[in-house]
């Protein structure tokens, strides 16, 4: 084979390699939606108050309707674009003055911190980035639901309008850019009802990666307070089939904005310390 033969066939499969990239990039282009984006930038940007204390009530339900009732007392503030959350369970007395301490970081490039304080051991536990995808506590919300999620990790797209209890939402899927990001949350891929007057989601569902099964969340409740619009009433059901495996209630009351936190309150010193 001469060189001008090996010249041609070396052009023909840089031709062939340049056009399979344009191709490539073109596709992930359209994988994101720019309207999508932003619209889950406004969800992120919206007022959520500063300086909140809230008593909780968690309420975990077996797929036989058992109950179980846990009381939370919680408190978060903002630092700077940080977002600083302290919570301490108050009861049943097997979960007693178990704190929970977590650092959502505006910075895309820098992990969530998280601790776990158990009286039990004394000690608190940093959850692991491989850890994050876990139930939180033997609910149906993980780790990684309890912190907010890094818009950057994800590509949007609008799938269709839906209106909700009488309200238009968009209808926008995530779908997670990596597989460290599906590691960590524990999904494959997520639907998001966004109300369009206010932007909170309000609706959601989860396809978890493992166990073939969805999670439901649905907000019940929504409260204007202060001027900031509070879910108060969140459920997340977590199914296979038609089956619902188990659930969980959020109820949020005494919400509280514009109360006197110190920064240095949220600390480790303070999580094992107590309420």
């Amino acid at each position: 084979m001469t060189s001008t033969h090996l010249k041609r066939i070396a052009r023909g499969f840089v031709t062939a390699l340049t056009f399979a990239v344009v191709i490539l990039s073109a596709v992930t282009a359209r994988a994101d939606d720019a309207k999508a984006r932003e619209i889950m930038r406004k969800v992120e940007e919206r007022d959520d108050g500063d300086n909140r204390i809230t008593n909780m009530e968690m309420i975990l339900i077996d797929k036989r309707g058992k109950e179980r009732i846990r009381r939370i007392r919680t408190h978060r503030k903002d630092k700077d674009k940080d977002t600083l959350k302290l919570m301490f369970f108050l009861y049943p007395p097997d979960v007693k003055n178990v704190g929970f301490l977590t650092y959502d970081y505006d910075d895309p490039d820098r992990d969530n911190d998280q601790w776990l304080y158990l009286p039990a051991l004394k000690k608190s536990k940093r959850i692991a980035s491989t850890d994050k995808s876990k139930s939180f506590m033997g609910s149906d919300f993980t780790y990684s639901d309890m912190t907010s999620r890094n818009l950057e990790d994800y590509d949007f797209e609008i799938l269709k309008t839906q209106a909700v209890k009488d309200v238009e939402t968009w209808i926008i899927e995530a779908l997670p850019r990596d597989e460290k990001v599906i590691e960590e949350t524990g999904y494959t891929k997520s639907l998001l009802f966004v109300r369009q007057d206010n932007y909170v989601v309000i609706r959601a569902v989860h396809f978890v990666k493992e166990g073939n099964r969805l999670k439901y969340m649905d907000v019940k409740k929504l409260e204007l307070i202060d001027k900031i619009w509070m879910p108060t009433e969140i459920h997340m059901a977590t199914k296979k089939g038609e089956t619902t495996l188990h659930k969980t209630i959020l109820k949020h009351h005494d919400v509280k904005f514009n109360q006197n936190l110190d920064e240095s309150f949220f600390t480790i010193r303070q999580l094992e310390k107590g309420p």
